[in-house]
């Protein structure tokens, strides 16, 4: 298998003839934690959906190793779809190709890791966006997957429950899932980002380890996207003005 994945090779995505993804070849280290960065409206979110497939590219390919076949993988939205049942319930939904008893118990395991275990028998959506947010986070990590896409999960949520969602996320990394994540808190992806993926009008515009990308960005767009909160190397800068 491949060191890298997934792998996109010319990859274009299209609605009714507008291009929102344009020419992406890129690779991704196995087992890293990358973190998408760009404006309102650059495409990072349909990025996240075309690594997991929930959209399929209008040109190009998106490979895993050497072929198309996804390793398991799930999906936490920033917004999580929460069933009309309780937390509990939610979890072993998730899980109903497993036998019943290693539903219950992984589903109970995975209430513990969270720190749910008081509100194993609430109805999902009357938690609060927190709560949601870390029984989303708990469902998937019940399911083991190796690649876990994370779309802004912490966009809505109040300092403290960021931290918490946060410490889960590395956790769930050092546990040797690979995660892809996307988010507008520059902070947030300095902490936890291994690398960075900056996107500007559907292109991929830099593609760099975070200390790199955060100090000397690769290209304009992006120094001009972080240097309001960040010190950035000047000469980086500088050089990056004069280029044509």
């Amino acid at each position: 298998m491949s060191s890298a994945y997934p792998k996109f090779k010319q990859v274009n995505f299209s609605i009714n003839g507008t291009p929102l993804l344009k020419d992406l070849n890129l690779s991704l280290a196995r087992g890293s934690l990358t973190v998408v960065l760009g404006p309102n409206g650059s495409g990072k979110s349909l990025f996240l959906r075309l690594c997991h497939g929930l959209l399929k590219p209008s040109d190009g390919e998106v490979l895993w190793g050497d072929s198309a076949q996804r390793p398991p993988q799930t999906m936490v939205f920033q917004k999580p779809v929460m069933l009309r049942r309780s937390a509990m319930d939610n979890i072993m939904y998730a899980l109903r190709n497993y036998p019943k008893p290693k539903r219950v118990e992984c589903a109970r395991q995975a209430l513990k890791w969270a720190g749910l275990e008081d509100i194993a028998g609430r109805m999902a959506t009357v938690l609060s966006g927190g709560q949601q947010q870390r029984l989303a986070i708990a469902r998937a990590w019940a399911l083991q997957p190796e690649i876990l896409f994370l779309d802004e999960p912490t966009a809505s949520l109040d300092p403290g429950a960021c931290d918490y969602v946060e410490e889960h996320v590395k956790a769930m990394h050092e546990s040797g899932i690979q995660i892809l994540m996307s988010t507008h808190n520059l902070a947030q992806a300095r902490r936890l980002a291994q690398q960075i993926i900056f996107i500007q009008d559907g292109r991929v515009m830099a593609q760099q380890p975070v200390e790199e990308f955060f100090t000397q960005p690769a290209c304009v767009e992006a120094y001009e996207f972080i240097r309001r909160e960040f010190v950035i190397d000047e000469s980086a800068a500088q050089r990056l003005h004069k280029e044509p």
